[in-house]
């Protein structure tokens, strides 16, 4: 009997547009996605950079682009996040404990937030007993310190937990500590197809 679900963010509610970000960043002068800027994007989604250092490394690897012009680039990854996902959470959680786990970063979030206004982004926090950022908690999927790190400030019980996520990766990791999971397949299902799926 599922009692939990666990959601990340990125494709399941928010919609993401990878390539925009890519193709930002190409026309200010990268190449090719590399190790460096990886390294650079890892360590701020786990909080282990500052904004400065992570705006910097990417001025390092940018040399001709300026701060306003990456951040257009970095925050071009945001689409849209259609309200009747919101609808469809705001139900689930009169019946289930919800939680949110997402690889991301203090820019993208507060991007969401300016661009979504305090009243959307209110009612969607509101749906989770607790939302779970990379950046602030210090750990990122699909690592198993950071599913650890929920089972024990919440007494959570994998067996009775869905983990929902768009990275095989992610929901691998989890189906090994116990967790039941759907791994969402983008643009194929939807998160409102929950219930089509009879995993609850």
């Amino acid at each position: 009997m599922i009692d939990t679900i666990i959601f990340d963010f990125g494709d399941i509610f928010i919609n993401l547009d990878k390539q925009a970000t890519i193709s930002g960043l190409q026309k200010l002068g990268m190449k090719e996605w590399n190790s460096e800027l990886d390294r650079l994007n890892l360590l701020f989604e786990t909080g282990d950079i500052s904004y400065d250092e992570f705006i910097a490394g990417f001025q390092k690897e940018l040399p001709n682009a300026s701060k306003e012009e990456i951040l257009e680039a970095w925050n071009a990854v945001l689409a849209d996040f259609p309200l009747y996902r919101l609808e469809f959470l705001q139900l689930l959680s009169r019946k289930y404990r919800l939680f949110l786990l997402s690889n991301t970063d203090s820019i993208h979030i507060a991007t969401f937030e300016y661009r979504s206004g305090i009243s959307f982004y209110s009612d969607f926090y509101r749906c989770f007993e607790k939302v779970y950022f990379s950046f602030e908690i210090g750990k990122r999927k699909p690592n198993a310190d950071a599913f650890q790190y929920l089972i024990n400030k919440h007494e959570l019980s994998p067996k009775r937990t869905l983990f929902v996520d768009d990275k095989k990766e992610n929901t691998d990791s989890a189906a090994s500590l116990g967790f039941n999971v759907w791994n969402l397949q983008v643009g194929k299902e939807d998160v409102i197809d929950l219930f089509d799926k009879k995993i609850l």
